[in-house]
């Protein structure tokens, strides 16, 4: 018994640390300022290959920068037509980023035979850089968003797309001051724990963190529902279950 109650003592003091880090940490990720991102006014690209991958796994980051006051825009690599359903995917993207705050005028999505939605063709990084540097320069970006170098799901045009912002990056052809933000992979277990993750992600945030509130959670979950042509079983439990659907960390480059 002597021994029972400094234990308990001990637990509880863990405890309510334990508590009152993660209440700290939870603040600072919802507060309007994170340290190194641009300021309220900022133009923002986020750079994603299909039409669905801004709901999947960037609604956090979206709604997240919109809290920042940020201006964002869309540049989407192909159409998603690898089941020849490329008209209908566009225009549920359009729904999509209207109900994520994008506007029309602030989304181009890219029909080029040189980067096919197709798994098995890797997108020559190159080409993808020239596209993405004209976007940037033509719309006077300070912030680029895109995939890191898991691509999140592995797939090999989100890979690409992470090659095609580093090669940018490391040449030094970016526009003086524009800064790149990449979206943290993470292993299965970690992917599909929804909130539970919220801890670890906490605790292994190194750049931005960006955490949804309930409401924004179910905006989150209705521009995924736009995405009719793509909601198989198990792209419902996706949204049900995934970590990206509410929480999204990214890392500069």
């Amino acid at each position: 018994m002597e021994v029972a109650v400094p234990l308990l003592c001990l637990a509880a003091t863990v405890l309510v640390w334990g508590v009152l880090w993660v209440w700290g940490s939870w603040e600072r990720v919802t507060r309007p300022e994170q340290a190194g991102l641009p300021g309220g006014g900022s133009r923002t690209l986020l750079v994603t290959a299909h039409p669905d991958d801004e709901a999947m796994f960037f609604a956090p980051t979206i709604l997240g920068l919109t809290r920042l006051r940020h201006q964002v825009f869309l540049l989407c690599f192909s159409a998603g037509n690898y089941y020849n359903q490329g008209e209908i995917r566009k225009k549920e993207l359009l729904q999509s980023c209207d109900v994520l705050g994008i506007p029309p005028s602030n989304i181009m999505i890219i029909e080029n035979r040189d980067f096919p939605d197709d798994p098995d063709v890797r997108w020559d990084p190159e080409r993808a850089a020239d596209v993405l540097l004209q976007h940037v320069e033509a719309n006077g970006i300070t912030l680029v968003v895109t995939f890191d170098e898991g691509g999140v799901s592995g797939h090999s045009n989100h890979v690409a797309l992470n090659a095609a912002v580093r090669t940018l990056h490391a040449e030094g052809k970016l526009p003086k001051g524009c800064l790149v933000l990449t979206l943290q992979s993470v292993n299965l277990l970690r992917k599909y724990l929804y909130l539970l993750d919220l801890p670890c992600s906490l605790l292994l945030a190194r750049d931005a963190l960006f955490v949804l509130t309930q409401r924004e959670a179910a905006q989150a979950q209705r521009a995924m529902s736009c995405h009719h042509s793509q909601l198989l079983w198990f792209r419902r439990l996706y949204v049900l279950f995934s970590r990206y659907m509410r929480i999204n960390s990214l890392n500069f480059l």
